[in-house]
């Protein structure tokens, strides 16, 4: 077996560990509470040791913030795999695969979603939490912008803006998940498709079909 072959060997254990850690840290968050979760918590959730734990993550915080960066990361990795890809047939097909995205089961995941809104409501207090929370919508916000610039070009509209669309989806989104996640029998999850395809539908008209019958998506 090559020396690389035993490095990575032993370099698993150590991110299956981590990613453990994590993972435990998010279904913690989603019981308690950011401010309710404790190192103790994590590792019974886990089933790992205190001492595994100390090992990896030098601090509650240090964890607290590799978990952000995680759920942060794995969103903005599956909207890049759309917004920058070139692989769509037409800017209509690109806007309804985001769309298809942002209400997709793994998205609308609640562990998940109670960490992103867990983290928001800190972020305030927390510039490093709000960097990263910043960074994400910041980052959604230009490459939604370019996208449906494309749309409004198509459709020769020269009075409409670009940003102010993507500026308001994302707000839209943000506010619809907020509700699907503290009382989804108000707005199921479908209910909060419906509502963001309405937007789009309206502020691109052409590019996105309007909900066509109740309850349908």
């Amino acid at each position: 077996m090559t020396k690389t072959a035993n490095k990575n060997r032993r370099a698993q254990p150590k991110e299956v560990r981590k990613e453990q850690l994590i993972q435990a840290t998010i279904k913690c968050i989603a019981k308690h509470g950011l401010s309710g979760v404790t190192m103790g918590l994590v590792t019974r959730e886990a089933g790992l040791s205190m001492g595994i734990a100390n090992l990896h993550f030098v601090s509650k915080e240090k964890l607290l913030l590799e978990t952000l960066q995680s759920v942060t990361s794995e969103y903005a990795t599956g909207q890049a795999e759309i917004l920058d890809s070139e692989d769509f047939d037409s800017v209509a097909a690109k806007i309804e695969a985001l769309l298809a995205f942002d209400f997709s089961a793994n998205v609308g995941d609640k562990n998940k979603l109670a960490v992103w809104f867990g983290f928001l409501g800190e972020a305030k207090s927390r510039p490093t939490y709000q960097r990263i929370c910043s960074r994400q919508d910041s980052l959604s916000e230009q490459k939604m912008t370019a996208l449906f610039q494309l749309a409004l070009d198509e459709a020769g509209d020269t009075s409409s803006d670009a940003n102010l669309i993507a500026a308001g989806y994302i707000a839209l989104v943000d506010g619809l998940w907020l509700n699907s996640l503290v009382d989804p029998r108000r707005l199921p999850w479908k209910k909060s498709l419906r509502a963001a395809r309405h937007y789009l539908a309206s502020a691109l008209p052409g590019h996105i079909k309007p909900p066509s019958e109740k309850g349908d998506t």
